[in-house]
């Protein structure tokens, strides 16, 4: 993960922001289908902005069926049905249908998305999906600081991950939480915090915090952390402790704290359902 969705969009915003004086019309005035195109210091076009209609009243910019591009190391694409500019504070507002599309791939869904200009953050209180590889992440608002690279998702947190065939995990993985999420894409963590849950079959991780580190080559999580009431249930076996470490790669569990186990066993005196999560 090169850069976070969330840097584009501050990027894209600040070159929208850059020219409300072109819209410098009559108040009350429509411009109908209208296509704005920026140029970088190389000549080669950075950006482009199409729109059916632009209105300008008093100290806003409308736009309808917003299409904006901006182009460079990753191309990457912003629509919705609406747009507001605040020609005075510089800020925007997309509405209806917002869509953000990497070139990779990565999909950005909400219905509403506020860029503010003098605290530099991008927010949402609607519900948000983001797409990215095997990972779909669903929650309630989003909170991002582009400059430090990290994005937060607010609360009702779910995230599916389904392994690739060469992951060592096996079967997919839902991880949800109360919120929030924080996800740092160029440390490559994420981090759910509160009555986190995470399912894989007939096995279950329930803590009060919860890390996830992956691997940025092979797409893969290699390593959880979880601490705060760790309890682990693996078919008819259960196991508590103040932490828990899983290693993917392995395919083991570390338990520290004091840690409990309650073990089922047959008539033969054997473990059952013996699995370690992950697999």
């Amino acid at each position: 993960m090169k850069k976070t969705l969330f840097l584009f969009i501050i990027l894209l915003f600040g070159v929208l922001f850059s020219f409300p004086s072109a819209f410098a019309q009559e108040e009350g005035q429509q411009l109908e289908g209208f296509n704005l195109v920026g140029y970088g210091n190389g000549g080669d076009k950075a950006w482009d902005v199409k729109g059916s209609t632009a209105t300008i009243q008093d100290n806003e910019i409308n736009i309808s069926d917003v299409d904006a591009n901006a182009y460079g190391d990753e191309d990457m694409n912003v629509t919705a049905k609406k747009g507001r500019i605040d020609k005075a504070q510089g800020d925007m507002r997309l509405e209806q249908d917002v869509v953000v599309t990497t070139e990779t791939g990565t999909k950005m869904l909400t219905d509403t998305l506020d860029w503010q200009k003098e605290k530099d953050l991008v927010t949402t209180q609607d519900d948000v999906t983001i797409l990215r590889d095997n990972m779909k992440a669903t929650g309630t608002g989003v909170t991002a600081q582009p400059g430090l690279n990290k994005a937060q998702l607010n609360k009702d947190v779910v995230v599916e991950y389904m392994p690739s065939a060469d992951d060592a995990m096996k079967d997919m993985v839902t991880i949800s939480s109360d919120g929030p999420m924080e996800v740092d894409y160029v440390g490559q963590t994420a981090v759910f915090n509160d009555n986190v849950v995470a399912l894989q079959g007939d096995r279950k991780i329930m803590a009060d915090k919860m890390e996830i580190f992956f691997d940025a080559d092979k797409k893969q999580i290699k390593q959880m952390i979880c601490t705060g009431n760790v309890l682990i249930v693996q078919g008819q076996n259960t196991s508590f402790s103040d932490k828990a470490v899983y290693f993917a790669g392995e395919q083991k569990v570390k338990l520290y704290g004091r840690p409990k186990l309650l073990l089922y066993m047959d008539d033969k005196g054997e473990k059952k359902n013996n699995v370690p999560f992950g697999s």
